[in-house]
């Protein structure tokens, strides 16, 4: 191993310990709400699949830095196939969860709170709080691990066009089949604590392998 390789180990392991921090912070936001706030397991779930449209948007922005001749197309491509993939996760939430909550549309939810319920409309802020600081943790990672440890330069448009459908699938099946057990027992809030514990669990697990990934092709 040469000198600079071997003196690069320890910044790497540092920024993956800091990116590994913020985004257990940033998903303490919820937490908070859950114990705090009085969330529902619907409002959890309508903040993570936020978090999907953010992971789409810093897919895309991974893509444009990294090699690849027809990246700007599958830029486009892949824009074109994940929203369609989003938009069919929340119809999914809306029907199975929406009615029990009295939500019969996205837009309404995120957008249109009651003039004439002031809680309402804090609580919608405080969630757009939580969306952003999960969009922070992903967008330090993002320069820190992607671009500043020179993760790009080991990867191509092409492989990472499907990446974000595999964190998708293993976070979200869980955490939705864990939301219908929930449901089921009446949303008792040390069960939605389990689940947002459980979530933050995953997604540190993911984002550290993804971390290893990137080391072996660097390696």
């Amino acid at each position: 191993m040469t000198e600079p390789a071997r003196s690069a180990r320890p910044l790497e392991s540092y920024r993956i310990r800091l990116s590994s921090a913020v985004l257990v912070v940033a998903n303490l936001v919820p937490l908070a709400g859950v114990l705090f706030l009085g969330w529902r397991v619907f409002d959890v779930l309508m903040l993570y699949w936020v978090e999907n449209i953010i992971i789409g948007v810093i897919n895309v922005m991974r893509m444009a830095v990294s090699p690849g001749r027809t990246k700007w197309f599958l830029m486009v491509f892949f824009a074109a196939h994940y929203g369609l993939f989003c938009f069919g996760h929340l119809a999914a939430l809306i029907g199975l969860f929406g009615e029990a909550h009295a939500v019969s549309n996205a837009w309404d939810y995120f957008f249109a709170a009651p003039v004439a319920d002031p809680l309402a409309a804090h609580w919608q802020t405080l969630q757009w709080i939580a969306a952003a600081g999960i969009a922070a943790s992903h967008l330090f990672s993002y320069f820190s691990n992607f671009v500043a440890a020179g993760e790009y330069r080991r990867t191509t448009a092409n492989k990472l066009m499907t990446r974000p459908y595999g964190r998708i699938v293993v976070l979200h099946v869980s955490i939705i089949l864990g939301a219908a057990l929930i449901e089921w027992l009446g949303s008792p809030v040390a069960m939605l604590v389990v689940l947002v514990g459980a979530k933050i669990a995953l997604d540190l697990r993911l984002h550290l392998s993804e971390r290893e990934q990137f080391k072996a092709t660097l390696s």
